[in-house]
């Protein structure tokens, strides 16, 4: 006799992990990049602890709001459709009933069976069916700016704070290297976790976000460097 099993599909987490993810990938590169430009300007520690903890802050903050506004947008865009497709149901239920039973046999029912299903589908929620079946709504992909402003600043702050930590580890002649050795560390780690969390491919996404994140941490030197001899 078989049995019922639950399954914890991935998908669910996409909507937390994007901005987790995001925000602590973020918080590391940009937060590393800012130490070692100002660090091969050959600034003095209390001046890149001033200048990180600085970008610490806006660069969460900054987070926060671009997350919150890019997200309300989609919800935003989510209402809208749901309230037209409330309209429509209210004034053309045939069309709409007509639409849905297209859109099963779309998937390969017949036509028959894709009215039986169309219509015991809207007896049940009508708005539901046409959400999640013709606009393609659903709840765990659902728009929370709320939720992905809070997360991505938090993990912002404690992605900055792991390169920011370093600089007051780290003796001031081998700043530079341990930042950047530490944040290169952080990055695959986050990379793996973010990765397992997701199902991903675990190797693929280490070596992707360390690599981008070297040539920014690179890039940002090789500036601070020109700048600071310029000066």
């Amino acid at each position: 006799m078989s049995r019922l099993h639950s399954e914890n599909h991935l998908v669910s987490r996409i909507g937390w992990l994007r901005a987790a993810v995001l925000g602590a990938n973020d918080g590391i590169v940009s937060t590393a990049s800012l130490i070692m430009g100002v660090a091969t300007a050959s600034a003095g520690t209390s001046q890149i602890l001033v200048a990180g903890a600085a970008g610490l802050v806006a660069g969460a903050m900054s987070m926060a709001a671009g997350e919150y506004v890019s997200v309300s947008s989609q919800a935003d865009t989510e209402e809208a459709d749901l309230a037209r497709e409330r309209t429509e149901l209210e004034t053309q239920p045939d069309a709409e009933l007509d639409e849905l039973t297209q859109i099963y046999v779309k998937r390969g029912l017949s036509h028959d069976l894709a009215r039986q299903v169309a219509v015991q589908l809207t007896a049940n929620n009508v708005l539901d069916a046409h959400s999640r079946d013709e606009l393609g709504i659903v709840d765990h992909m659902a728009a929370r700016p709320i939720e992905a402003a809070l997360t991505s600043a938090v993990t912002f702050a404690v992605g900055a704070a792991l390169p920011l930590m370093m600089v007051v580890l780290s003796p001031a002649s081998m700043l530079v290297y341990g930042v950047a050795g530490a944040s290169l560390a952080f990055l695959a780690l986050l990379g793996a976790i973010g990765a397992q969390a997701g199902g991903a491919n675990v190797l693929r996404a280490t070596t992707r976000v360390t690599f981008w994140g070297a040539f920014a941490m690179a890039l940002t030197a090789g500036i601070g460097a020109l700048v600071g001899t310029a000066v």
